[in-house]
Formats: structure tokens, sequence, C-alpha cells
């Protein structure tokens, strides 16, 4: 188990490039299980989730090689178990459900695992294929799934689950007859992945939007897609220039997909400008506290909560940050305060009052974002920080340690035990 050891104080300046987003690669890889036709993928990022879905795909019967480009063949099923030692580590293994149940008819996946920042219920998913005609029970942990054929449904989303969302579109996109999902997730990872089942022949309609149609089809063909980048990546190196007081560079940064961080950053005090292919991303003199309440695309991102409340550390007054997604995403909380911080939770709420500066301290990552959220105060205090358990970080950031470097951080990546 390896840690980072990080010697703060010092303002990032240079160039970083945004990778492929990991949110996108998932259901996009997933797809895969839909045709017996190659699918050639650009752009996949190396992390860890990344190495896990293709497990479990592997296992499932889908062929992998290469990796820039990375080609994928379903020809015929392997089994149609994803087994729990896999899925526990990844919440997202559930959207293979979804796919193996419209193209073999029956699925038999374990109850998914990942992040501890509150339940992520499957039962939309399980409800939303139920009305398309499958026949689940739930058996020691595990989603048994089986059907005869998946029929169009109209599906009404409680909540505009992203997974949700992404696991009814791939299921009815080879289902008989026309579904319509309501209250769908708007995010553009869920736009991404309908745009490639699109070229794979899929019949959808309302993408990015709240109702999404999908006329099911007979057969989906293979194609080649590219992964699009990263927001969440982009806007925590933004965050970071922002808390070490630095002046950087985004290469692919998706601004499109960034409307309320970038609004929200700027708020704070950041100046943000596009320059040619490049965003240029230079921190205030001074950081101005900023309220956020976090909410379903196209408002502010949950996965950028814990970056911001970073920043707001270091913020001239006090900003109060709510938690609208999540019950339990503010495990950062008290690592932060170990480093220096003053924050106050109240329900769904966190006070924060900034402070003149942060104190370097060994703390202990919790899950993706918590861990992001550590290595910016870290990389801002004075000292030196330990953050032990990065192994959540690989998840989500590819090689966050080396791009830091190149901005002129000293952070290294030390084995532990």
């Amino acid at each position: 188990m390896d840690k980072f050891i990080i010697y703060g104080g010092k303002p990032l300046k240079g160039k970083v490039a945004i990778s492929g987003a990991k949110n996108a690669a998932l259901p996009m890889l997933v797809a895969s299980l839909l045709t017996k036709e190659t699918i050639t993928y650009y752009g996949v990022p190396n992390l860890k989730d990344i190495f896990t879905i293709k497990t479990i795909l592997t296992k499932l019967g889908v062929d992998f090689s290469g990796s820039d480009p990375l080609i994928a063949r379903a020809q015929k099923l392997r089994s149609h178990c994803a087994p729990y030692e896999l899925v526990r580590t990844m919440r997202a293994s559930i959207l293979v459900l979804g796919p193996l149940l419209a193209r073999f008819k029956k699925a038999y996946v374990s109850l998914p695992g990942g992040c501890a920042i509150g339940a992520r219920p499957v039962d939309l998913h399980l409800r939303g294929l139920t009305q398309m005609g499958a026949e689940i029970r739930l058996e020691k942990g595990y989603i048994k799934a089986e059907t005869e054929c998946l029929k169009g449904a109209e599906i009404y989303l409680d909540i505009p689950t992203v997974t949700g969302t992404e696991n009814l579109m791939m299921a009815a996109s080879l289902a008989k007859g026309t579904t319509v999902i309501r209250n769908a997730a708007c995010e553009p990872e869920v736009t991404a992945l309908a745009r490639m089942l699109k070229q794979m022949g899929a019949e959808i309609e309302g993408e990015g939007t709240d109702v999404i149609y999908i006329r099911g089809v007979d057969a989906l063909n293979g194609t080649t897609c590219t992964i699009i980048p990263d927001r969440i990546e982009a806007g925590t190196y933004m965050a970071a220039a922002g808390i070490t007081g630095g002046e950087i560079y985004l290469q692919r940064c998706p601004l499109e997909f960034l409307g309320a961080v970038v609004d929200k950053l700027r708020e704070a005090g950041l100046t943000i400008t596009s320059e040619g292919d490049m965003v240029k991303v230079t921190a205030p003199s001074v950081i101005n506290s900023t309220d956020i309440t976090t909410l379903p695309y196209p408002g502010f991102p949950t996965d950028m909560q814990a970056q911001f409340m970073a920043l707001m550390c270091l913020g001239n007054g006090v900003s109060v940050i709510t938690e609208r997604i999540f019950e339990n995403r503010f495990m950062h909380v008290l690592e932060l305060k170990r480093l220096g911080a003053d924050i106050k939770i109240d329900g769904a709420s966190a006070i924060v009052r900034g402070v003149p500066k942060l104190i370097g301290a060994p703390v202990m990552a919790t899950d993706l974002r918590a861990s992001a959220s550590l290595v910016l105060a870290g990389l801002a205090a004075e000292g030196i920080t330990e953050i032990h358990r990065i192994y959540h970080l690989d998840r989500g950031y590819v090689q966050m340690e080396k791009k830091l470097q190149a901005l002129g951080a000293e952070i290294e990546r030390v084995a532990v035990g």
C-alpha cells in the first residue's frame, strides 16, 4: 500500500493534459457486451477502476487487446456471473446487468460495493428492468435476473441516477419496442454513452435531457469511439491552481461540461480563460469564500465538493457547502481539520471558516474525491503532509503525482510496509 508525501507551499505552474473520463469509459466499455462485433476505443484512462471492469468483462466473454486504441470483442458469453470478489470494489460494476439481460437473457451479478460515501441503492435499476420484463431475485448477495425477451416500457426514475439511466438505456437498445426513461440523468457521460450506442445502430433520442426515448433494434454493430475528457479531473486541477496561488494551462479541458464549477471558481476569485486549445487558470491574491450546493448535472457536481471545500479552507470569510446527492460525503472534514481547517458540520451542510494557512500533518484518505481534497490541501500547507490509503486516488486520477510534479509540486509516492 502506497502513500503520498507532499512538501507544500509551492505554487503550481505549467501545463497538464486532462485524461479520458473514467465515468464515461466504464459504461462505454460495458457496452461491448451488446454486440459480437469489434469496438475500438481511444483515450481509455489507465486507472484501477478500468482494470477492474476489464477483468469483469473478460470473465464474461469480452476479449481485449492493445491499449490506445483498446480493442474489444464479445463474440459469445463465457459466463453470466459477475462475482463478488470483483464487483465489491466498484459500484459501477452493476452496469453489466442490463447488457447481459438484453443480449444473453440472463445475469448473475453480485450486489456492488465501492467508496463508502452513503447509500447508493440499485433498486431503481432493478425496478426498471422488471418493468421491461425481467424476472429478478436476490440470492445470497447476488442479483439473479432472467428474461425471455426484454420489452419496451415507460420508466420513471425517482432520482436521476447516472448508472441507472445508463444500465436501462443499454438494456433498452436491444429490447422489443420503445422504452421511455423519465427523470433520466443528464450528465455528459450519459450523453457520451448514448452517442456511442447510436454509432452502433441504436435508435435513441433525448440524451442530455431528462426524457430519453430508446427504440430497440435486433442487433448492434461495432464502432470506433473516443472517451471524452474528464471534467472532474479538470476541475480538480483548476482548484489546485487556486489553492496553491499558481497559474496552470489545461490541455483537453472540457469547459462545455464545467459550467457550474467554473462559475463558482470564478466567484472564488480564480481567473479562467480559453487560450487557443488550452484553458488558463490563474489564482487570485485572495480566495473569496463562496457557498455551493451539490445538485445533479448541470448543477455543481458532488464529485467536486471535497476539492472545493479544500479551496474554501483558505477563503477570506465563511462558506457554506451543502451536499444534496450523498448523505455521507463529508468524511474528508476530519482529515482537513487535522491540517488546521476550521470546519463545522451541520446536517447536510459544512460551514467552512477560512484560515490564514494550513499546516502539514499525516492524514487518511477515505474515498476517491476525499483523497483529492487532501492532496490539494497538502499542496497548499506549510511543511510535510503524508496521505495514506491513496489507492482510492488510483481509481480516478491518472498518474496524479507525476502530473503534479510536472507542475512544480514536491510530491512523491512511497511504498508503505
